[in-house]
């Protein structure tokens, strides 16, 4: 039996979930056709719509589903620059934290390098939490050319939160709106779209125990955002595309119970969490926690750990092989690793930012996950760091 520690990654399906899927698959109907086998897919559509609207306090007229975070990531960040720009050329300035995931960095640079835009990345301090002050700056620098802020609400690879609801009264004061990426928040902390004043919120369904493809942009309907995709006008000519009747109801049952048993899971997760540091701390005793080390200023379920010494993505291959699942700090391209680009951004050098790994818990993690990866952790690391040790004699 695998331990499974990379739940940040995706996560298991919830049980509640795949019935309900399964019973959507088994229906034939386009929502947009206007036959009655259409207006029964479309009024199932809708009432999904309603009940993930509900768990997140929104608007059902709020909410428009998309295939992918990634897509709602970008439909946001794209979208929201191009209706502003259309408004007023001067907006060009997009303003992102430097800790985001790919799906904003990426989508913001190719405005950059693509659109005009002119894009700036924001600080963060040593725990990865953005810099209120540098955020005011940039936001007092001629705020009529800002399009757009983007700040995660908590980060993938270290868990710090970031103070949304800050942002949000600091962007809205210059007259600009605010996204925020909450894939790794919804169902692990309290969200409330409502409250917390955001102007566009993304929430993805396989981190919280829904099917893969299934997403959704929760964004005001008084704000402009020009579309991604053309094609039928779905999603009130924000996404077109034929509605995914089933992800949509899968996607909006796992939101539902993510969210309804969020209290029990965060006390829980972070108790597993805590064991985990505990033991690694005693298997490794010189490896290193990043990220806010306050549990109210972090996700329960992600440690992020260096481990001096070694190569991430060796140590990685080594706790693969001892049965232990888990994911590295940094991303890789063409098989190349790349230093983590939050670490960096958090003040690490290149040497730390490449030896850490993310361990993440879910709903199904257990104290047998944390005990498999106490058991296999030491032999592991030794191996690594000879083989880190050689490495280097070779270069």
């Amino acid at each position: 039996m695998r331990a499974y520690l990379d739940h940040a990654a995706t996560t298991p399906v919830l049980p509640q979930v795949v019935p309900t899927v399964a019973a959507e698959l088994a229906e034939v109907g386009n929502p947009s056709s206007l036959h009655s086998s259409g207006r029964a897919a479309r009024r199932r559509v809708e009432e999904h719509r309603e009940r993930l609207a509900a768990a997140l306090r929104a608007r059902p007229s709020e909410v428009v589903f998309t295939g992918s975070g990634t897509e709602a990531d970008n439909l946001a960040v794209k979208g929201l620059f191009w209706a502003r720009r259309a408004e007023d050329r001067r907006r060009r300035r997009v303003l992102v934290s430097a800790v985001e995931h790919h799906a904003v960095l990426d989508a913001a640079a190719w405005l950059g390098e693509s659109q005009d835009a002119l894009v700036e990345l924001l600080p963060v301090d040593s725990v990865g939490r953005l810099d209120l002050d540098a955020l005011d700056a940039a936001l007092a620098r001629d705020p009529e050319q800002v399009a757009l802020v983007s700040v995660m609400w908590a980060n993938n690879e270290v868990g710090t939160t970031q103070p949304v609801t800050e942002v949000v009264a600091r962007a809205h004061a210059a007259g600009v709106p605010v996204h925020t990426d909450a894939v790794q928040a919804v169902g692990a902390l309290p969200v409330d779209f409502g409250a917390s004043g955001v102007d566009a919120l993304t929430v993805s369904g396989h981190k919280l125990g829904g099917p893969a493809g299934a997403a959704a942009l929760l964004v005001r309907p008084e704000l402009a955002v020009t579309p991604l995709l053309h094609g039928g006008g779905q999603e009130r000519d924000v996404r077109s595309g034929t509605l995914d009747a089933a992800g949509i109801a899968g996607l909006a049952v796992a939101v539902q119970v993510a969210v309804a048993e969020q209290p029990h899971r965060h006390a829980r997760v972070s108790g597993l969490r805590a064991e985990l540091v505990a033991a690694v701390h005693a298997a490794v005793p010189d490896v290193v926690v990043h990220g806010d080390p306050d549990p109210d200023g972090r996700l329960p379920g992600v440690a992020n750990l260096g481990f001096p010494g070694c190569e991430a993505d060796a140590l990685l291959m080594l706790l693969d092989a001892g049965g232990v699942d888990c994911s590295t700090g940094s991303a890789c391209s063409s098989g190349v690793a790349e230093p983590s680009h939050v670490l960096l951004a958090m003040g690490r050098d290149e040497t730390e930012a490449t030896s850490a790994l993310r361990f993440s818990l879910g709903w199904t993690s257990t104290g047998a996950d944390v005990a498999a990866l106490a058991d296999v952790l030491p032999d592991a690391v030794a191996r690594a760091r000879v083989a880190g040790r050689l490495s280097l004699r070779g270069a």
